[in-house]
């Protein structure tokens, strides 16, 4: 069990290498927004660490610029980061069940859009330690991030500022293009959710939502009718 462990923690360095890297950029980025509202590098730092979340973390540098109440803050940090509920709740179905629930909590304390990428797309049972490999990197990386964009963020040129950003569309692609070369589904799934997602962003009333609830309503549609339509059948090793 521990060489198996051990295998699989390796695997997921080295699928949260690009996830690290685009991870270092984008928060540099955060770490700018921070340090505009007042945040010292320590206070940005220690957020990016103990939240892991773009979206959330931007939103709360906005909330905390509106001056904005605490509550306020809690009702937005629920809506947006609601989706992690989704994403954790598959991942526990995927998870090997020989695995003690102290698993499941470590694993949903890193559960990001991207880490949840490359999880959920294991073959088979996922070992724990596959996620804690992506982990290592990601998470220190996001954290790194914000830090050095707090300590140099007066530094740097704009316009370098905002070509870091252009790191996370390329971490997007570095995820989904290997699985979707051997899928045909998710080849075909991956156009279809991006065309869907933009007529969200335009059409009347539902450009209106915001970020997080439309991620969860996609999430759930897309998600649910591939589910149906291509159900995916577990191997007799896997069922057991």
């Amino acid at each position: 069990m521990q060489t198996a462990n051990k295998i699989n923690y390796i695997g997921g360095l080295k699928s949260g290498v690009p996830i690290a890297m685009g991870y270092f950029a984008v928060s540099f980025t955060l770490g700018i927004a921070a340090r505009k509202v007042g945040m010292t590098a320590f206070q940005a730092t220690l957020m990016s660490f103990t939240n892991s979340t773009s979206a959330g973390e931007f939103a709360a540098l906005s909330t905390i610029a509106a001056g904005a109440s605490y509550l306020e803050m809690a009702v937005m940090q629920f809506v947006i980061n609601l989706r992690y509920m989704l994403m954790s709740c598959a991942l526990s179905q995927k998870i090997d069940h020989s695995f003690s629930v102290i698993h499941r909590f470590l694993m949903g304390f890193g559960v990001t859009d991207e880490i949840f990428g490359v999880s959920i797309s294991v073959n088979g049972k996922l070992n724990p330690y596959y996620t804690y490999g992506a982990m290592s990197l990601a998470i220190p990386a996001w954290s790194l991030g914000t830090m050095f964009g707090v300590l140099m963020g007066s530094v740097l040129p704009s316009n370098v500022v905002s070509a870091l950003s252009i790191a996370l569309y390329g971490m997007f692609l570095a995820i989904i293009i290997p699985p979707a070369r051997d899928n045909l589904i998710l080849t075909i799934l991956v156009p279809v959710s991006m065309a869907i997602s933009y007529a969200f962003s335009k059409l009347p009333y539902l450009k209106d939502i915001s970020a997080g609830t439309k991620v969860i309503i996609l999430t759930v549609l897309i998600a649910g009718a591939a589910a149906v339509l291509f159900p995916i059948k577990e191997d007799d090793t896997d069922a057991e």
